[in-house]
């Protein structure tokens, strides 16, 4: 099954555990640095490929040595990374986040060539060979915010190609601009504060609702430790699909993971409710390690954690 990401790409460098920055030029041991492959789109795109489905990501990436890198981790995993767009001058996105003993991660981050990024980027073509597209950070990659680009996804949408939105930032300025792809796309996927600021309600069912009436078929707001909410118009009401439990290490991906693992229970014919669960069961692993490709290695491994007893 062949998935197509769209949207940020990203190269982090994160540390554990960090309790605080040091003054001056100390130093601190920590117990790990590593650089992955992150971002609405190239760290979803890493976590599909692990979870067995054939992976296109597109997108932009500077000339340099961050997007020579990013480009050698993702293809490693699988990912068909032989479209992305690369531009001279241009930095690779990129983050560094110090994670906290109790998984949590502020973050110093720079956006690069993510902001170039446009529908010239994205060949159509590509697009109708994929049984779903994700389209990862609209809300930083806004300049895919073109009618032209609208009127293809619905051309995608009508011939069964699954639309998927999921979003990167807390900026309700870049929210309110990625409103605008919601009649677009069959599921978005934020956290609940990005529904909150997005929609400008004031509890999850009245963001949801609002975020419905946009057009969407489902709306899945992420919760981190409290799980997932999902609302598709009808009764019942928001489901709750519970977070698993599993020794948490690092959150970073975790929205990605769950992205990656609910496109692929409907590409494998699940109702919604249920690959939400196999959602979960994605970010789970990827708690358990540092770096948004941390934890999933294979499918039957993941959806093993939905019947051993940790939920």
């Amino acid at each position: 099954m062949t998935v197509v990401t769209v949207g940020v790409h990203i190269v982090d460098i994160l540390t554990r555990p960090v309790e605080h920055i040091p003054p001056g030029q100390d130093t601190v041991l920590v117990e790990q640095i590593r650089l992955t492959a992150a971002g609405a789109a190239a760290g979803t795109a890493v976590d599909l490929a692990k979870l067995g489905n054939q992976v296109i990501s597109l997108g932009a990436i500077g000339d340099d040595e961050l997007g020579d890198f990013l480009l050698m981790v993702m293809g490693r995993h699988g990912v068909d990374v032989s479209h992305i767009r690369r531009r001279p001058g241009e930095q690779t996105a990129a983050s560094i986040l110090p994670i906290r003993p109790d998984g949590g991660r502020p973050s110093f981050h720079v956006p690069g060539a993510n902001l170039s990024v446009t529908p010239a980027d994205v060949d159509p073509g590509i697009l109708r060979t994929a049984q779903a597209v994700h389209l990862g950070g609209v809300d930083v990659t806004f300049g895919l915010g073109d009618p032209a680009f609208f009127a293809l996804l619905d051309t995608l949408r009508a011939a069964g190609t699954i639309i998927t939105m999921d979003l990167l930032s807390e900026m309700p300025d870049l929210l309110g601009m990625a409103k605008a792809f919601l009649p677009h796309v069959d599921y978005v996927l934020p956290n609940e504060s990005q529904a909150l600021l997005m929609t400008g309600a004031t509890t999850l069912e009245e963001a949801a609702e609002a975020l419905l009436a946009e057009g969407p078929k489902a709306v899945l707001i992420t919760m981190g430790s409290e799980g997932s909410q999902i609302f598709t118009g009808g009764p019942p009401a928001g489901d709750v699909v519970p977070a698993l439990k599993t020794e948490v290490s690092d959150t970073t991906g975790c929205g990605d993971a769950y992205c990656a693992g609910f496109v692929t229970g409907l590409l494998h014919g699940q109702d919604v409710l249920t690959a939400a669960r196999w959602g979960t069961a994605a970010a789970a692993r990827v708690a358990t390690g540092l770096g948004s490709d941390a934890g999933i290695t294979d499918l039957p491994s993941t959806l093993g954690l939905l019947d051993d007893g940790r939920n």
